[in-house]
Parts: C-alpha cells; sequence; structure tokens
C-alpha cells in the first residue's frame, strides 16, 4: 500500500513525474475503453473485465483515498476516508456481479448483494463532499446551502421524473407487483440526482486546501454519476452486460478518484489549516449566483415537457416543482436581506474610510495610468495652498519640479516593472509646487491601484530645512559662520582629488593671530569674539571666489588656495605668497572694538600641494610652516620646508628622550661658584641642571628644552632641580660647608597653581636648609603671566626670609615695571651686556647706568658671562659686587664644589678697588640665564 501511494505521488520537485502519471493514466484508460468497444475479443473476457476489472480499479481508488487520509491534514481526513469507504463499497459491487457472472456463470438476481453494495456507494461520497465544503459560518449560510441542494436536486427530480423516472416506477409495479423491485429501480437514480445535487451545489463552496485535488475528486464522482444515469435509463437498462463501452466510465471515474489526492501537484502547505486564498473567479461568481435560477429552469422544463407531450402532470412532478418555488422563494428572501445588510456595510465602511481621508493630514492622490489624477483629497489645500478640485484631471508631472522629474520618472516605472509580491510600495521624494508659486519638498508613498498609482503625500519641507540647518551647523563655526575645520578638510581632499588633482598651484593656507589671548585677558572674551568675526569677515573678502576660508578653532584660521594650472614653480611660489602677505597685512590692520582700538599680528604658514600627498599631509606642512613662522618673530609669512618635519621628527624623538631621562634620573645637578669681585671669596652658587647623553654629552637646559618645547617637562625639570638644589645645600650645610644657592625659576613657573605657596616652606624644612640660605631668581618677563599674581607670589617668599633676584636685567623692556612693582634683593645683569663692556662703550654706558640705578636702590648686582680678566676689572670698576663665569669657575660637581669652598676664594684680577657696598659673606643668588656656561663631561 505504500509502495501504491508513493507510486501515484508525484515527488513535488520534479514535474516530469507528475506527466508521466498523467500519461499513464490516459493511456490505461484509453486501452481500457478500446477493449470495451471491441468487446475484449471474447464474452468470457469481457465480463471478467467488465466485473472484476471494475471492481480492482475501485478498489485501487479506495487504497489510494485511505492512504491520503492518513498522510493529509486532520480537518481533511474524514472525507478522504469517506471517499475511501464510498469506492470499497463500488469494489464489492462489482465483486459480487463477477462472482455471479464469471465464477458461477448464472445471471445476476436482482435484487441481489451487489445492489446493497452499489447503493451504499451515494451516502459516504456526499457526505465526503460535504466535509471538503468550506463551511457557512451564520445560520443564513447553512440555510442557502441547503435551499441550493434542494433547489438543484429538486430541480434534476422533475426534469428526471418527467422523462423516465415515472415511467419507470410505473413499469416495475405493473410487472413485479411487489414494492421491492419497484424501489430498487428509483433508488439508483434518486441517489444519482441527490449526489449531482451535492456535487453541483459544493463546487461553487469548496474548500481552498488542496484545490486541485478536490475539483479531481469532484470530476471522478461527476462521471460516475454520468455513467450511474445512462445505466439506469430505461433503454439501456434491458440491453446492459458486462464489458460495455459503458463500464469505461466507471474505470475512469474509479482511477481518476485514486489519482486525485496524489496526482495533481499541491501548494506547499495547502492542506494546513488556515485562511483560504482569494484569488479572483468571476465566472465561478455569477455561475454560483445563477444556480436558483437554472434551477427554476429545469424544474419548468421538465413540466413544461409533461404539458407538451399532453401527459397529465404528476403529483410528484407538482409537489416537488412547488417546493422548488418555494425554496427559490425563501433563498431570493434571504439573499435579499443579506444584500441589504451589506449595503449597510458598505455605506457604513465607505464612510469611515471617507472620514479617514478627508481628516488626514496627509494628501491622497489616485493617478490613472496615463498620469492624470482622478481623485485628490481635501487635505491638499492646507498642504499644498490648492483646491483638491484644481488638481483633478491635471497631469502629475505639471506639479512636479523639473529637475526632479526625471528622477520621479524614473523610479515609478522600476516600481511598476516589479513584482507586486517583491515590492509592494516605494518612497518618492520631490518638490511639489504650491499655491503660492514656490516648490514645497513632498514625501510620498506611492502603491499600485488599478493601473495607476496611489499616492500618500505629507509636506516635509520643514524636517529638510532642518536637515539642511543640522549639515549647515555640523560644517561650519558657528561663531563666523566660516567652514570649519571638517568641511575644510573635505575641501582640501577634494582638490586633490578631482580634476585638479595634479595641479601644483594648489596652497593651503595656516594662520594664528598673534596676541589675541592678550586681547581675550584684558578687554575679555566678548571682545576676543568680536574679533574673531571681524578676522573672519576679512579673510573671507581676501580670498578669491574659488577658495576656501575656514576657522579651524580658537584663533586659527585656513584658506584653501586653488592652483591657476601654471606649472612655473617660482610663479606659483610667488603668487600664493602674494596673496599670503595680503591676508597678514589685511588681517593686521587695527580692529575697531566698542571705543577700543585693538592691534593683533598674523602668522602665515603655506605649504604647497604635491603629487600624491595626502590631505592630512598637506594641512601638517601648513600647520608646520605656521609654527615655524611664530617661532621666527611672528607677523610673518613662511613656505613650507622638508626640513620642518625633519626638526619635528627630532625634536619629538629627544623630547621622548627627556621624558625617559627624567624618568630614570639621567640629569646631573651642577653649582657654578658666584664670587665677590673685590676678594675672591665664594659668596653663593647657582644651580644648574645637565643631562648626561648616552654619547656622555652634558646639555645645558636652554639647549634641550629650546628642542623640545614641552611645557609639562619643563615643569618637571623645574621641581626636580628646585628639590635637588635644597636638598644638596642642606648636605652641604651639615658637612661644614654653609653657603647659599640660588635656583633659576621662570615667572610662569612661580604663578603656575602646580607650585603652592606653602611648598617652598615645606621643601626648607623638610631637608632643614634656612630660608635664608634660598634666592629665587626670576627668569624673563612673559607678557602673558598676570603681573599681579607674580607680585604676591614674591612677597608671600621675601616673607619667608627668600631672597629675590631679577635675572637678565637690562635685555627686557619690563625690567624697569619690575623693579618698581616686585621685592627684587639682587639684579643679575644679562650675559649680552656683559660680553661687550670692554668692547664697546655704549655697553660700558648702559652698564655703568645700570650698576649705578642698583647702588642707588640699595640693591647687590651680580654680573652673569664674566668669561675674561678683562671684563673683571671694567665691572669692579663700575660698582658691581659680584660675578659669575669662566674667570673664576665653570660649573662643578658637587666633589670639586667642595673642594672650592675648602679653599675658599679665587684668585681676582687687578688690584682691588673701592670698597663694594656688599663685601664679603654669603649672599642667595640665582642660576645663570637662558645660556648657562658649558662644561665638558667630568
Amino acid at each position: 500500500m505504500s509502495v501504491l501511494g508513493t507510486w501515484l505521488s508525484p515527488r513535488p520537485a520534479s514535474g516530469s513525474t507528475g506527466l508521466r502519471s498523467r500519461i499513464l493514466l490516459g493511456v490505461v484508460c484509453a486501452g481500457y475503453s478500446i477493449g470495451a468497444a471491441v468487446g475484449w475479443g471474447s464474452p468470457e473476457l469481457a465480463r471478467f473485465m467488465g466485473d472484476f476489472g471494475l471492481a480492482a480499479a475501485a478498489l485501487t481508488a479506495a487504497v489510494s483515498c485511505f492512504l491520503y487520509a492518513r498522510a493529509s491534514a486532520r480537518r481533511l481526513r474524514p472525507a478522504w476516508l469517506l471517499f475511501s469507504v464510498s469506492s470499497l463499497m463500488a469494489a464489492c459491487g462489482n465483486a459480487v456481479w463477477g462472482w455471479y457472472e464469471v465464477v458461477l456463470g448464472v445471471p445476476v438476481p436482482s435484487p441481489s448483494a451487489a445492489d446493497a453494495f452499489f447503493l451504499c456507494f451515494a451516502p459516504p461520497a456526499i457526505v465526503g463532499l460535504l466535509v471538503l465544503a468550506k463551511r457557512p459560518v451564520t445560520r443564513a449560510g447553512w440555510v442557502c446551502l441547503a435551499l441550493d441542494a434542494w433547489l438543484i436536486g429538486g430541480s434534476l427530480l422533475t426534469l428526471a421524473w418527467s422523462l423516465a423516472l415515472a415511467h419507470t416506477a410505473h413499469m416495475a409495479g405493473v410487472e413485479e407487483a411487489s414494492v421491492g423491485p419497484a424501489a430498487l429501480s428509483l433508488a439508483y437514480p434518486l441517489l444519482d440526482i441527490v449526489l449531482v445535487s451535492m456535487v453541483l451545489a459544493l463546487h461553487f463552496r469548496r474548500s481552498g486546501a488542496n484545490r486541485s485535488a478536490v475539483n479531481t475528486a469532484i470530476a471522478a464522482l461527476a462521471l460516475t454519476v454520468l455513467s450511474d444515469a445512462v445505466f439506469t435509463s430505461p433503454l439501456l437498462r434491458s440491453t446492459y452486460h458486462s464489458g460495455q463501452l459503458l463500464d469505461a466510465g466507471w474505470f475512469a471515474g474509479s482511477l481518476l478518484l485514486a489519482y486525485a489526492p496524489w496526482g495533481v501537484r499541491r501548494t506547499p502547505g495547502a492542506d494546513r489549516p488556515g485562511p483560504p486564498r482569494t484569488t479572483s473567479r468571476p465566472i465561478a461568481g455569477s455561475l454560483a449566483a445563477l444556480t436558483p435560477y437554472l434551477a427554476a429552469a429545469v424544474c419548468t422544463l421538465g413540466i413544461l415537457y409533461n404539458v407538451v407531450e399532453g401527459r397529465r402532470v404528476d403529483r410528484v412532478v407538482v409537489l416537488t416543482g412547488c417546493t422548488v418555488v418555494l425554496a427559490l422563494v425563501v433563498r431570493q428572501g434571504i439573499m435579499l436581506l443579506d444584500n441589504i445588510s451589506l449595503t449597510q456595510e458598505l455605506a457604513q465602511k465607505e464612510n469611515h474610510f471617507r472620514s479617514l481621508v478627508q481628516g488626514s493630514s496627509d494628501v491622497i492622490m489616485i493617478a490613472a495610468p496615463s498620469g492624470t489624477l482622478r481623485y485628490v483629497s481635501p487635505a491638499a489645500a492646507g498642504v499644498y495652498g490648492r483646491e483638491a478640485e484644481d488638481l483633478v484631471g491635471a497631469e502629475l508631472s505639471s506639479i512636479i519640479h523639473p529637475d526632479d522629474l526625471g528622477r520621479v520618472v524614473h523610479e515609478v516605472r522600476r516600481f511598476l516593472a516589479a513584482p507586486p509580491h517583491e515590492e509592494p510600495t516605494t518612497r518618492i521624494e520631490c518638490r511639489f509646487r504650491s499655491g503660492a508659486g514656490d516648490w514645497l519638498h513632498v514625501e510620498s508613498t506611492v502603491n499600485r491601484h488599478q493601473g495607476g498609482l496611489l499616492l500618500n503625500s505629507r509636506d516635509v519641507t520643514e524636517r529638510v530645512r532642518l536637515q539642511a540647518q543640522l549639515q549647515h551647523n555640523a560644517e561650519h563655526d558657528p561663531l563666523t559662520d566660516l567652514p570649519n575645520r571638517a568641511l575644510f578638510t573635505a575641501r582640501v581632499r577634494q582638490a586633490l582629488g578631482g580634476r585638479r588633482s595634479s595641479d601644483p598651484g594648489t596652497a593651503v593656507l595656516f594662520i594664528d593671530l598673534d596676541g589675541f589671548k592678550a586681547v581675550n585677558d584684558t578687554i575679555g572674551h566678548q571682545a576676543g569674539d568680536e574679533l574673531l568675526i571681524q578676522a573672519a569677515r576679512r579673510l573671507q573678502e581676501s580670498v578669491r571666489a574659488g577658495d576656501t576660508a575656514a576657522r579651524l578653532g580658537g584663533d586659527e584660521f585656513a584658506a584653501l588656495i586653488m592652483g591657476d594650472g601654471t606649472r612655473d614653480q617660482g610663479a606659483r611660489e610667488y603668487q600664493v605668497h602674494e596673496i599670503a602677505e595680503r591676508l597678514r597685512l589685511t588681517l593686521s590692520q587695527p580692529y575697531r572694538i566698542g571705543a577700543s582700538e585693538v592691534r593683533v599680528a598674523a602668522s602665515i604658514g603655506v605649504a604647497f600641494a604635491e603629487p600624491g600627498i595626502s590631505p592630512t599631509d598637506l594641512m601638517r606642512n601648513a600647520d608646520l610652516a605656521m609654527y615655524r613662522a611664530k617661532a621666527g618673530g611672528k607677523d610673518r609669512v613662511e613656505l613650507y620646508a622638508p626640513q620642518m618635519q625633519a626638526d619635528v621628527v627630532r625634536r619629538s624623538e629627544l623630547a621622548t628622550r627627556l621624558r625617559t631621562a627624567l624618568r630614570e634620573g639621567e640629569f646631573a645637578l651642577l653649582h657654578q661658584p658666584v664670587v665677590h669681585l673685590a676678594s675672591g671669596s665664594v659668596a653663593a652658587v647657582a644651580a644648574q641642571a645637565r643631562w648626561r647623553s648616552a654619547q656622555g654629552i652634558l646639555f645645558t637646559p636652554a639647549e634641550f628644552l629650546r628642542v623640545t618645547g614641552d611645557d609639562d617637562r619643563t615643569a618637571e625639570l623645574g621641581r626636580w632641580l628646585l628639590e635637588e638644589a635644597v636638598k644638596q645645600a642642606a648636605d652641604r650645610a651639615r658637612a661644614g660647608h654653609p653657603v647659599a644657592v640660588s635656583v633659576r625659576l621662570t615667572a610662569t613657573r612661580l604663578v603656575d597653581k602646580a607650585l603652592p605657596f606653602g611648598s617652598i616652606e615645606a621643601l626648607l624644612t623638610r631637608h632643614g636648609l634656612p630660608s635664608g640660605a634660598l634666592m629665587i631668581e626670576v627668569a624673563d618677563s612673559d607678557p602673558r603671566v598676570p603681573f599681579d599674581e607674580l607680585e604676591q607670589r614674591l612677597v608671600a617668599l621675601r616673607r619667608l626670609g627668600v631672597r629675590i633676584a631679577l635675572d637678565g636685567f637690562g635685555s627686557g623692556f619690563a625690567a624697569i615695571n619690575a623693579l618698581r612693582r616686585l621685592p627684587i634683593d639682587v639684579l643679575k645683569l644679562d650675559r649680552n651686556l656683559v660680553e661687550g663692556v670692554v668692547e664697546s662703550a655704549r655697553l660700558h654706558k648702559i652698564t655703568s647706568g645700570l650698576l649705578r640705578i642698583a647702588c642707588d636702590l640699595g640693591l647687590q648686582s651680580v654680573a652673569d658671562g664674566v668669561d675674561v680678566p678683562e671684563q673683571v676689572l671694567a665691572l669692579r670698576a663700575m660698582g658691581c659686587t659680584h660675578g659669575q663665569g669662566m674667570a673664576f669657575s665653570g660649573p662643578l660637581d658637587e666633589y670639586r664644589l667642595r673642594r672650592a669652598l675648602v679653599r675658599g676664594q679665587f684668585p681676582v684680577p687687578g688690584v682691588p678697588g673701592p670698597r663694594p657696598v656688599m663685601a664679603g659673606g654669603s649672599i642667595p643668588l640665582l642660576t645663570g640665564s637662558h645660556t648657562e656656561t658649558p662644561v665638558p663631561p667630568t
């Protein structure tokens, strides 16, 4: 049985197997028909094929339906089991019939057991059809189903009774004089009429589950009923014998029923319960609606036949006709009530959806396949500023922006060409013309509608504007509205990668405003913002139309200068340099900020595009050139040179090495004696840091700090220098060599919050060094350092007993102001004055005047960089009290320093002059200037 089911069922993946099954079915049926038509060659074979051949076909159908029932869904299983029982009854009836005719060789008695089996064929098939039918969901549906079945069955009964059944019933009653044979004669046609009625009534109500198998099963039952109808006709009934051509109809019906569940391709998941698929079946719907009228027409034909033949109308015909008419009236009444209910429901739904459409803020439009607008919702007046009536009949293309029309048409064509199940909707954004004549940004959801388009549109103009504003804000500086760094980088990338990528005239300018921080510190940040706005306006107006000006952040600006195609390197450098100079002069002009006039300068770095250079590298080169311009004196233009990158690499490497040296203790502390010019005694020592490189070379702070330019490393080195100088001075004092030590600190370092007021006092206390043994030299006078804070810090140190020296006196513009405000104890003459005091009469007079000022103020004086005896003589003659330099000693390590302290003094050339203001003793002094005296490795 399993093998049979497998043979009948084609594999879903192979269409050729199903075709072979259908061909085989047709060949078997055709062979049986041909054999029956020619009488099978002998009466015995004809009786055998007519009886046991039909039994075998019916048994095949029973087994096939049973196997399918076991494999099918639970809801369809009873139907196919009933079909299996029905086919089994037909097989048993044909087997009994063959037993009489073939085995026993006697005529089949009437009635016989075969008649009982044949009569049991129709009821299971009828119930099976009811199970397969789509069940009504309402009581009215069940009533209509029963009425439809009776309309068909009653009309067929009327026609059949008029044509043959009445005569058959009359003859059976006269000849047999028995109720049994008469009932048997009428049972076959009546059951066939009922079966045909159910087939026709349920044909339009069958379930969507495995519809092809159901259709094939209905066709098989219809073929069987047709053969029964021919068999029961009076003309054939009397002359029928087994093996005739009529048997081919029963044979084909049985094999077709066996083939139905297996041989027809099924949709995957069709047997699973679920909502039926909705398909468009206008012809089937029309036939279903005409069924009552066709039944009434058939009933009328039956009555007319009796009238035309002049027969008396039989009571069965009258009764059946009346019930058919009554059923038709009742059914039409139910349909009328159902139509009224459906009409009301449809009207309610239409009003509901109309309210939704008219109340929606979106505009709903329906466009015909030609592009003409057939419907526009009233929301168009509020969205587009145009009445819906004015838009109806217009072409959709007439309200779309011409620049967007091509893109919209292309998208619509692509959408309509795509399969609906793959892309049910699409979204299009374009510009629509409003009633005021301007263009609105509209986003539309597009659906298919009767070959045309259904558009659900909304105004997104504000959203587009907001996106554009957000995009602008993301790419522009909020203060000056110039392009920011991100947009400027994108413009540079575009210039280097576009059609001008090989143009060597393209250049990037980095611009920094010199002195801008002083503007913020003196007149406020609001004034600084106004200065930046004016500077941005000047920059924007100074560049050419195709160039780009940008603000990178703070007081840094940039400009992208596009090349003009020239290949002359000198010409392009001259042209760009001229543009940069013009920008420098423009930005350096006075700025009117409120009632004040502010001046700043501009340092500009220029880098030219080279083949294969990246935007990052080009901008980096311009940045390096700009910093070179600032380091070279500011307010100037500097062109990038490859050496600048090499310097950066060298400074980076040296900075890394310096960090390692600080971490691993590679710095050494040296001290240079400060000698009394009158007696040669050591009055103090100046602490100086040295860095011993891997090659054994000692670098001075002026050398390695100038190279690194690292403020963090400078601060860390300053902390180490102060800590180590105080520690070693305390150790020397405990060893019997009390001498003051001077430590040089920058003004920036002194006001740094990382050096609290009490840190120096705590340092002196921790190492046990008296405060009078420490002197702080204030190095340089950075204009950015708040003078009030510096004064407060020095006053606090002076109260502790720490002495204060002013380093580099005579070299800065702020020296007089420092003398006036700062608590100074010692003036330290700048090395540049001391070096030329012998050769230059002008420097001699300047130095002499400065020393007289120190003497008049009661301050001690130290000359830095005293390297030759002539300088000693000259300075002592001018009244300088102390000197520091190679004329006495270079920087000494701790061992040599203690030996010098034991000796107590250095030889002083010349004859001692007048008694100095500060004679002998220890004085707190500070280290040398930026150019400390170098010493060879020790």
